[in-house]
Order: C-alpha cells, then structure tokens, then sequence
C-alpha cells in the first residue's frame, strides 16, 4: 500500500497552519482596520489610570471585574470560531488551561529572579501561554478541518477533555492537588489592557477585507471554496487566534486566583463560554461583551441576595436565605428563559437597511 499520499496529505495541511499563523500573527498590521488604534490607545491608557487608584477599590469587586475581563476575553476570542467563521467549538476551555499552567510554570520558576522585572516577565508568560495554547489550537484545527457542525463540536469537546486530563496526572503541575502560582501579578491594568487588546484584533479582523473570508465560510463553506476561498486556511486561523487569547485569559486567571486545578477548566467551563457568545448574539462582537459581563454579574447579584434575610420594607414572612440553596437553579432557569424569548441573542443589533 502507498503511504506516501498520506504523508503528503499531512505535510499540506501542516504547512498551511504554519502559514496561517504566519498570516495571522504577522499580517494585522497590514489589513485594512475599521477600528482605529486611537481607541485602542484610548482604551489602555484608561485602564492604566484606573489601575493607579486600585486600591480604593473594594478588593471584592476589583476580583470580580478581573473576571469579568477574563469572560470577555474568552467569549469574544471564541466568537471568532463560533459566531464568525461558523464553526462551534466546545473546548475553549481547554486553551485556556493551557495558557494558565504555562504561564503559571513561567512564573514560578523566573518570577523570584528580579521583582522590578515583574512586569516584562508576566509579559512574557503571557505571551508564552498565548503562545503555548495557540500550538494546541493548531494541533486541534489540523486533524478537524474536514468535520462541521455536531461533530465538531464533539471532536473540539474531546480535545478539551483530553487536555484536562493530562494536566489532571502531570505530576509536575501538580495533578489532581492543583498548582499553587506564587504571584498575583493580575491587575486592572492588564486585565482591561489586554481586553481592549483583544477586542481591537477581533473586531478589526473580521470588519477588514482578509476578514471577509471568514463571513464566507460561515455563510456557506461549500460556496467558498466554489469560489476559490481556501476554507481551511481561515478555519486554522480562527482556531489558531481563537486559541491565542484564550491562553491569554488562562494566564490572567492563573495570576488572579493564584491556584490552577483542572476541575477548574472541564466540560461546564466551556459550555459557559458558548452560553455567551450564543446570549449575545453570533457575530456580534458588543453583544458578546454584554454578555459575558452579565452572566459574570448574575451569579454574584444573586449570591447578593441570598445574603440579605428579608427584602426591606417588607415583612419577614417573605425570607430571601432559599436563594442560596437554589442559585444555580435560578441561574439555569433564568438562561433557559432568555434562549428560548431571545434565541438570535439578547444584544443582537439589526443590521441597518443600505
């Protein structure tokens, strides 16, 4: 039997993601942007003002708008795969567990050597664990380009728990105890920095002419490829960028939580991550953000309220302590309320008549 036809198989398509990446990490500058780097300098230079004033800031909610930060990073880097380019992915976490113990080992191992160099080294663990999770995007997008719809998300699901599982017996990351990370480098400054960053490459990518490709193969990939659309080029590069944020997210959680387990990073994580893009709108890059900022508040409003014995101004006979008992399920039924009355997304804007 000849195997070279196989072989040769592989080398083109690992060609093309290396060409891919080249093309997406290489190639931003060049594309035509709708939103201009004036608002992204705007954007930094606001959360680094903010960032001086921290601490007056009640440290409770300073953690919550790190998560909040982290939501939108993930949500808006996985609608680049999901809500643009059509596919669906359900191991979005799994990138994101490999930033975070990448950056997190980063870190431990060269965080100690020269505290005024904190900053330039968080900046490179980030960058290695956006690095590291953008290789496995690849790794992921190689071997699932001929799939669509259900099974991909079963194969994209798979992937993400293969990954959980390794980090899960890694000795050297702790395994199943977990990974203490010894700084908690994440502040607001970096948390919005670098939403603003990845905001302004997504919506930038996919508003310029190279990002049209995307919209085409979500449309209909068939149609694109008649066209003479290389479809597996821009699915590699959704994964590939996709993939690169959500290690940046990991690695900012890493730092923010300062412990790394892998339940932390399984099946429900991702799916919480869909849940967003899907609420928000496919496609839509402001809805998505909205989104990912209010199922990161919902819990904690209704942990709020679990907390308070009797509403004000009303008789103790209405106690509001069954909250806490019952939050998640009000969390779920409240999600199940707004798929089925909003199900083209809760912030889906109408496209303007031209």
């Amino acid at each position: 039997m000849n195997t070279s036809q196989p072989r040769a198989r592989w080398s083109d398509k690992l060609a093309q993601g290396c060409r891919s990446i080249r093309i997406a990490f290489l190639g931003l500058a060049a594309l035509g942007l709708q939103y201009t780097k004036t608002s992204l300098l705007i954007a930094i230079a606001l959360s680094f003002l903010v960032s001086l004033v921290a601490d007056r800031i009640n440290p409770y909610w300073l953690y919550i708008s790190y998560d909040i930060a982290i939501s939108i990073i993930m949500a808006v880097s996985l609608n680049l795969i999901n809500g643009y380019t059509g596919q669906f992915s359900l191991g979005h976490a799994g990138f994101m567990a490999v930033g975070g113990y990448a950056a997190a080992m980063i870190t431990n191992q060269f965080g100690h050597l020269n505290f005024f160099a904190a900053d330039g080294i968080f900046a490179v663990a980030l960058l290695a664990g956006g690095l590291a999770a953008a290789a496995t995007g690849l790794l992921v997008g190689l071997p699932t380009l001929r799939l669509r719809g259900d099974y991909l998300a079963i194969v994209t699901l798979g992937f993400g728990e293969i990954i959980r599982v390794i980090f899960q017996n890694m000795n050297s990351v702790g395994g199943a105890r977990g990974l203490s990370v010894a700084h908690g480098w994440t502040n607001f400054f970096w948390s919005f920095g670098l939403v603003a960053v990845t905001v302004y490459v997504v919506a930038s990518l996919v508003n310029s002419t190279y990002g049209c490709g995307f919209i085409a193969v979500h449309d209909d990939e068939i149609a694109a490829e008649a066209m003479g659309i290389n479809t597996t080029k821009y699915k590699v590069t959704a994964f590939v960028i996709g993939a690169f944020f959500a290690g940046i997210a990991g690695g900012l959680y890493a730092h923010a939580k300062q412990f790394l387990t892998p339940g932390g990073f399984g099946f429900m994580q991702s799916i919480t991550f869909v849940v967003m893009v899907i609420l928000g709108g496919m496609g839509n890059t402001i809805g998505v953000i909205l989104a990912a900022i209010l199922l990161t508040l919902l819990p904690e409003g209704l942990r709020y309220l679990a907390g308070i014995e009797h509403v004000p101004g009303i008789a103790q006979a209405f106690p509001l302590g069954w909250i806490g008992d019952t939050r998640m399920i009000i969390y779920s039924l409240l999600l199940i309320v707004l798929m089925l009355t909003r199900p083209q997304g809760l912030f889906r804007l109408r496209k303007r008549k031209t």
